[in-house]
């Protein structure tokens, strides 16, 4: 590995390692391709991915040739996202909790060896529903694993500075194996059938294992595995809750996954009642949305836009030119309507993606992008069937029209809970400012709200704190206590002289997190340190993440 191409690391305050490419440029359409580990990665997705594709034209052709019915086919589908949505979140533990390249490795094993499953039964002709829905099961339990490990590993080998440009790059990596992988399927499945589909899907896992164990891991950004302890998934999520940069994005993606991706009910709809076409029109549409996704996402690219104030702006396009989809009048219309749609749509998912990544802690990431998952994944067994209710009590216009609103409803989302977020923070400094009550003679006065004080920093005009004494935030002196060394407080528990204490959170960007000081009172006072986040460049100040303590591709 040449001298330009060598990460440095170091170790963080949090005990996690991060990587930074100094000597490579972060601008440019295919800037993370730079980074040897993410080009192999990348290669072995591009292969796997078109094998993916493949299985899933081939899974439902064949649940259809043994006889079942429409709603059949769609419980053998929902096998597949249904454990996504209930067992992601532990899936992200494991993922936290485990080396993520080891982990890749057996879960890229297990899906091609449940593919190659698939194709034997098929070939054999002894496959049965229950026998393929098992399987489906299987591979959706395998893939509430995989998922966030995949997405999460992504960080690892490119670091927080390529991140928004690589995730765009596996969105359209995705989105280009959804145009090839059915097309070669269609050949296969008139050939040979569709045995040839899953034998050459579980094929297809062997180049990202090959990928996998090429991969240079002194050049990763080291995380260590999350060691065991009760309550790990409720924290993650209690994490992910308190945490604005990640709570806004999932909420975000929880109404808008459910409700504006569901194109695999909408578009057949709309292919045959609104265009009276046939199954090569649906084709057309799906076609025209994945070319638009490639072009958009090399657009995307381009830019390192991340953030609640972005994630708003893509939501509100993507919601827009859906709505435009919705009204167009002839077919011409609705194919050059679904190429901007596609583009918007993985500018979407790439900007959130990016987001709830780089605004997770190291030691949470996996549980924070299985959670991404649920929302975006899981949510297809709760929205596909109102968007097909939707579809077909009013029109497949209005199934357009209701993913159209519910990603315009997101972005409004977004828009007021920043907005609420800067008034919260501009009230504070106010808050801070307005002077209290005069104190009793002889007295300290009390300690105005929001208020970290230090040795000689003054709490008004005429009042200091002696003794070196540092309070948390918030918290108001008693007021016949002196404001001296180990003075106790009223408001909460008693502290030591010169124990710095932060606002309610620990370790986010522009948070202070204090260093405890000795009770000797001539020992130099040492500087706090402030723990970094690594969206803190991109995110907005009203959107900054809060940490507290210790799903798919896009």
């Amino acid at each position: 590995m040449s001298r330009s191409d060598q990460v440095t690391s170091r170790t963080s305050a949090g005990g996690a390692e991060e990587a930074g490419t100094r000597a490579l440029s972060s601008t440019g359409t295919f800037a993370a391709l730079q980074v040897p580990n993410f080009r192999l990665f990348l290669g072995g997705q591009v292969v796997s991915l078109c094998g993916t594709w493949m299985q899933m034209i081939a899974l439902g052709w064949l649940v259809l040739s043994l006889g079942a019915s429409g709603t059949e086919l769609g419980l053998v589908t929902a096998a597949q996202f249904l454990p996504v949505l209930l067992f992601g979140a532990y899936g992200g533990l494991i993922a936290d909790r485990s080396n993520t390249r080891r982990l890749l490795i057996t879960t890229q094993i297990i899906l091609g060896s449940l593919a190659v499953l698939l194709g034997v039964l098929d070939l054999t002709g002894t496959a049965q529903l229950w026998m393929v829905a098992a399987v489906a099961a299987a591979i959706g339990m395998t893939s509430a694993v995989d998922n966030p490990a995949r997405q999460s590993f992504v960080q690892e080998m490119v670091g927080s500075e390529f991140l928004p440009n690589a995730v765009t790059l596996n969105s359209v990596t995705m989105n280009a194996a959804r145009v090839v992988g059915p097309g070669i399927a269609g050949i296969l499945i008139s050939l040979v059938g569709t045995s040839g589909c899953f034998l050459l899907n579980g094929a297809s896992f062997v180049a990202v294992v090959i990928a996998l164990q090429r991969i240079d891991t002194a050049a990763l950004v080291r995380r260590r595995p999350v060691p065991r302890a009760p309550g790990q998934v409720r924290s993650g999520l209690a994490y992910a809750m308190r945490t604005p940069s990640l709570r806004i994005p999932l909420l975000m993606m929880a109404v808008i996954g459910a409700l504006s991706y569901e194109f695999q009910v909408v578009l057949p709809l709309v292919a045959r009642e609104t265009f009276a076409g046939s199954a090569a029109t649906y084709s057309l549409l799906t076609g025209a949305m994945g070319a638009g996704a490639v072009a958009g996402g090399l657009v995307v690219a381009r830019h390192r836009r991340v953030g609640i104030p972005a994630l708003a702006v893509t939501s509100g396009v993507f919601g827009v030119v859906t709505l435009v989809a919705a009204a167009a009048p002839v077919l011409a219309l609705e194919v050059a309507a679904l190429v901007v749609v596609g583009a918007a749509s993985v500018a979407f998912i790439s900007t959130g993606n990016a987001t709830v990544q780089l605004s997770a802690a190291p030691e949470m990431r996996g549980r924070v992008m299985a959670l991404w998952s649920v929302a975006f994944l899981g949510s297809t067994p709760v929205g596909g069937p109102i968007a097909g209710w939707v579809s077909e009590t009013f029109g497949a216009r209005a199934g357009l029209a209701m993913a159209g609103v519910a990603a315009l409803a997101g972005s409004a989302f977004a828009a007021v809970s920043l907005r609420s977020q800067a008034a919260r923070a501009q009230a504070v400094p106010a808050a801070a400012a307005s002077p209290g009550p005069p104190a009793a003679p002889g007295v300290d006065p009390p300690l105005a709200t929001g208020i970290v004080t230090a040795e000689g920093t003054a709490l008004d005009a005429d009042t200091t704190l002696t003794g070196g004494t540092t309070l948390i935030a918030g918290t108001v002196s008693d007021a016949d206590a002196a404001g001296d060394a180990d003075t106790a407080l009223t408001a909460g528990p008693t502290h030591r002289a010169g124990t710095a204490g932060d606002a309610g959170t620990v370790g986010d960007a522009g948070t202070a997190g204090g260093t405890a000081m000795s009770d000797d009172p001539t020992a130099s006072a040492p500087t706090d340190t402030v723990l970094g986040n690594p969206v803190a460049g991109v995110l907005s100040a009203a959107a900054a993440p809060q940490r507290g303590p210790a799903l798919q591709d896009v």
